[in-house]
C-alpha cells in the first residue's frame, strides 16, 4: 500500500499531471469570464440588433422574444444556443492563440538550441588549423632537438 501511495505522489508531482490540473482550473475560470461576457454583453447586443430590424411594435420585450420560439407551450430559447456557440468560438479562439504562442516559443527555443549546437561544433577548417598547429609544434620540437 505504501508503494502505491508513493507512486501516486510521484504521479501528482510530475510536471504533466500538475500542468493538467492547473490548466483545468484556469480553463474553468476563463470559461466563467467568457460566459459572463457573452451573457452580459454579446447576447444583448445581438438581441438589440435583431430588434432594430424586426417590427414587433412598441414593446421591446416582444422584440427581444424573437429568438424564443414557442410551439404547443414549449419554449425553444435559441438565444441560449447562440450564447453557447459564441462562448465556444471565443474560448476556442483564445485557446488557439495560447497554443500557437506556446508552439512558437517552443520552436524558438529549439531553433536557438540548434544554432548553439552548430556554433559549438568545430568545422573542418577548425580541425585543419589544429592539425597544422600540431604539425608546426612537432616540427619546432624536432628542430630544437637537432
Amino acid at each position: 500500500m505504501k508503494k502505491m501511495g508513493k507512486e501516486f505522489k510521484e504521479f501528482l508531482i510530475q510536471g504533466d499531471a500538475l500542468s493538467l490540473a492547473v490548466g483545468v482550473v484556469i480553463g474553468g475560470a476563463f470559461s466563467a469570464i467568457v460566459n459572463s461576457l457573452v451573457t452580459a454583453l454579446i447576447t444583448p447586443l445581438i438581441e438589440l440588433f435583431i430588434s432594430l430590424f424586426v417590427d414587433q411594435g412598441e414593446n421591446l420585450d416582444e422584440a427581444l422574444n424573437v429568438l424564443n420560439v414557442t410551439i404547443n407551450g414549449v419554449v425553444f430559447n435559441f438565444s441560449l444556443v447562440i450564447s453557447a456557440i459564441i462562448t465556444f468560438i471565443i474560448t476556442g479562439f483564445v485557446l488557439f492563440l495560447i497554443v500557437k504562442a506556446a508552439n512558437h516559443a517552443k520552436h524558438s527555443i529549439k531553433k536557438k538550441e540548434e544554432e548553439e549546437e552548430v556554433a559549438a561544433e568545430p568545422t573542418t577548417e577548425d580541425y585543419l588549423k589544429e592539425i597544422r598547429d600540431l604539425l608546426q609544434a612537432q616540427a619546432t620540437k624536432e628542430t630544437i632537438k637537432k
